[in-house]
């Protein structure tokens, strides 16, 4: 019945840091970009893969949420890599916080977390 994730949706504390977070430095590309007056929010669609897309939004005034790992909840939004030493090192390079890389012991594969810049934690799995 469920084929895949279609999108994750984000709301972000400042639009201008967030959107460049994501298209320039983790390299997504804009689908498209939409201010609501209405709202005063943006929605910015940002294509992850031919699949899947993140709607990054900005609300003025939005709520905090605690997003510590323990938390209920979303815990944390997981992207796959082909080659996790590569996209470490390019993080590190863009001085953004990357943890050492651990190992599944479920899986036998290789994983590290960094946060956006509202902490939202984000996981490198390695393919």
């Amino acid at each position: 019945m469920l084929e895949s994730v279609h999108h994750v949706a984000i709301i972000c504390s400042d639009y201008q840091r967030s959107k460049t977070f994501y298209t320039q430095l983790l390299g997504f590309s804009v689908i498209r970009e939409t201010y609501r007056a209405d709202r005063d929010s943006y929605k910015l669609d940002l294509k992850i893969n031919e699949n899947t897309q993140i709607e990054l939004f900005s609300f003025p005034n939005a709520p905090k949420r605690p997003s510590y790992p323990e938390a209920q909840g979303l815990r944390h939004l997981a992207f796959a890599t082909r080659n996790l030493d590569e996209n470490v090192k390019y993080l590190r390079g863009q001085n953004v916080v990357v943890e050492d890389v651990r190992l599944d012991e479920l899986t036998g594969k290789r994983f590290t977390f960094f946060a956006d810049p509202d902490g939202l934690p984000l996981e490198l799995y390695e393919q």
